[in-house]
């Protein structure tokens, strides 16, 4: 197999398109389109799902891709360890993390990462859910727990804690709560519990057994913003309620503690790039670890 060919490849599947892959490589498209054909050929199996919008890795493509990754990865980390080459950090990380921990710390952070390797592409997704890294729905997943399932690689990133929350405007029109019992006369916010996707964010579970809130959404941010707004009393993130003066903490004495983890398939251990992603994570919350807890 041709490693060239098998590069190429790479950047074709990683760009999703035949055309965009040949503007970031420098080369014709028509030519491109022909290496990867003979790519087919000479392997007889037919990689790429081609249509007019883009292209889609069939599951021999999936193979060869996590195969080149591979091949990538120790020819990168041969040429620097024999010391002909810089490391050349390239390609695309995805991140999935919890939306509060990818809006409110992540997205006005990871652009320093991409200004220190240019050629390093990454997609954060910040949503309410889960991911599976088995599937490609990312490549690093911020969890809420430490996965005990499939061959994957966890570390903690941090311990956080969550804690009640009013506007300024709603405790001046209603008051505050001197302990959890009066919290049943105040109107509260909560999560979607059919749309809870972990045990561990059933918060409300651990201060009252009835939360009944008046208003729920299934989003930390969304949740931050109803709080904001005066809709009632919820549970926030510290880290992301201390952002905003109109927002009071309530019953102070109330704390709810929970860790991140960052976690990505064993199979990706060896890509430089995803290491360099993981370790700039971690280093991230280390300069702020204060404001988590």
């Amino acid at each position: 197999m041709n490693w060239d060919d098998v590069r190429l490849f790479l950047a074709v599947a990683r760009a999703g398109q035949l055309l965009a892959a040949s503007r970031r490589l420098g080369i014709n498209h028509a030519t491109l389109g022909r290496r990867m054909t003979n790519l087919e050929e000479a392997l007889g199996s037919r990689l790429l799902i081609r249509r007019t919008n883009g292209c889609e890795l069939t599951p021999e493509g999936e193979k060869l891709f996590r195969a080149g990754e591979r091949m990538e990865a120790e020819m990168l980390e041969a040429q620097a360890t024999s010391g002909r080459i810089d490391t050349i950090i390239a390609g695309t990380v995805r991140i999935g993390a919890p939306d509060g921990f990818g809006v409110s710390f992540l997205a006005p952070r990871l652009g320093q990462l991409t200004r220190r390797h240019p050629q390093l592409k990454l997609q954060l997704v910040p949503v309410p859910r889960s991911f599976s890294l088995s599937q490609r729905e990312a490549d690093i997943a911020i969890t809420i727990e430490r996965p005990t399932q499939g061959r994957l690689v966890c570390a903690k990133l941090v311990d956080y804690s969550l804690g009640l929350y009013a506007s300024r405007a709603y405790v001046e029109a209603h008051g505050a709560p001197d302990n959890v019992e009066a919290l049943k006369r105040h109107s509260r916010t909560g999560y979607v519990e059919d749309l809870i996707f972990s045990p561990s964010l059933n918060f409300t579970g651990e201060i009252m057994r009835d939360w009944d809130a008046s208003f729920e959404i299934s989003s930390a941010i969304g949740q931050t913003e109803a709080v904001r707004s005066g809709a009632g009393i919820g549970i926030l993130h510290d880290y992301i309620g201390r952002q905003y003066p109109e927002l009071i903490r309530i019953l102070p004495e109330v704390v709810i503690r929970r860790a991140y983890w960052t976690t990505y398939h064993e199979s990706s251990r060896d890509l430089m790039r995803l290491r360099v992603v993981v370790d700039f994570l971690h280093e991230l919350v280390q300069e702020e670890r204060q404001i988590f807890m």
